[in-house]
């Protein structure tokens, strides 16, 4: 028998990795369209909140009490979701994995004029750090390469918006309501998109690998909730960075990508930096408010 940290460590381990294998198909899918992605990611990503739904609120589940506060979550998470999508098609997968843990360095950004949270000379130093790691990994410049940078960094800024939002509508708002909201927000959004791109009609195997990117992506939220829930958040978050690793290995055993010095140096620094936002979160607060991987 588990104990509820044990518990709390395997929903983690099991959470990173379906979303490291939903990362995998999405950089496979490139011959698809995104927007047709995006809309086995939204149908798909509906059945696991389904089994979520109490049986007293089958005929209202879609009341709120903040409507418009929803909306901006699935806006954020809509921009957040086409960029990382994007990104995954063009850039090496380990140096989107890294880039992307720089989420908390924006979230603390935005909890300054959002929240009006006061951020001590700890998590300032952090930010700096994190976009530091930013700047060794991107190598600005003006390559074509070089313009794909920006898509995980607006995905950062997306979650991180994300993450706001949703530390606001949790206080009255089950979770299972957000995560079906944004499910939906992607179905409807994906289907607009037969009116840019041509989709492509997918073989059975093509078929199961792109419903794969919304039911895992929908079990691995719910997976990384019910760690949280099991859990204490400082035990079982450090293990998100292990994605980090899937993401050499699989880079390296299917497109045959190896990370460069400056990218790992560059994945040191935002690790870093996350993990002393993450700890002073812990110290000052007793709790860190987490952000789905979307």
């Amino acid at each position: 028998m588990l104990s509820k940290n044990q518990l709390g460590f395997l929903y983690m381990f099991i959470s990173v990795c379906a979303f490291s294998i939903m990362d995998l198909i999405v950089k496979w899918s490139e011959d698809y369209p995104v927007g047709q992605v995006l809309f086995f990611r939204g149908l798909c990503g509906i059945i696991p909140i389904l089994f979520l739904i109490p049986q007293d609120r089958y005929f209202d589940f879609y009341t709120t009490r903040r409507p418009f506060l929803h909306i901006k979550r699935c806006l954020a998470g809509l921009i957040a979701i086409v960029a990382i999508f994007i990104a995954l098609r063009n850039l090496p997968l380990a140096t989107v994995v890294s880039i992307t843990f720089a989420a908390p360095i924006f979230t603390t950004i935005f909890s300054i004029f959002l929240l009006k949270e006061k951020v001590g000379v700890y998590r300032w130093i952090a930010v700096l750090v994190g976009f530091l790691g930013i700047i060794i990994i991107s190598e600005p410049g003006y390559t074509a390469l070089n313009k794909f940078y920006i898509y995980p960094i607006i995905f950062c800024l997306g979650l991180s918006y994300v993450a706001i939002t949703i530390r606001q509508l949790s206080s009255t708002e089950p979770v299972w309501l957000i995560g079906l909201f944004f499910s939906i927000s992607i179905l409807v959004m994906s289907i607009f998109s037969i009116f840019i791109q041509q989709w492509i009609m997918p073989n059975l195997k093509d078929l199961f690998l792109l419903s794969m990117v919304g039911i895992l992506g929908g079990l691995a939220n719910l997976w990384l909730t019910q760690s949280y829930k099991y859990s204490e958040v400082s035990l079982v978050t450090p293990l998100k960075y292990l994605a980090l690793v899937f993401a050499i290995i699989f880079g390296y055993i299917f497109w045959e990508e190896i990370p460069t010095v400056k990218t790992l140096i560059g994945s040191l620094l935002v690790v870093v930096s996350s993990i002393i936002i993450f700890r002073r979160e812990i110290y000052l607060k007793g709790s860190v408010p987490t952000s789905n991987h979307e």
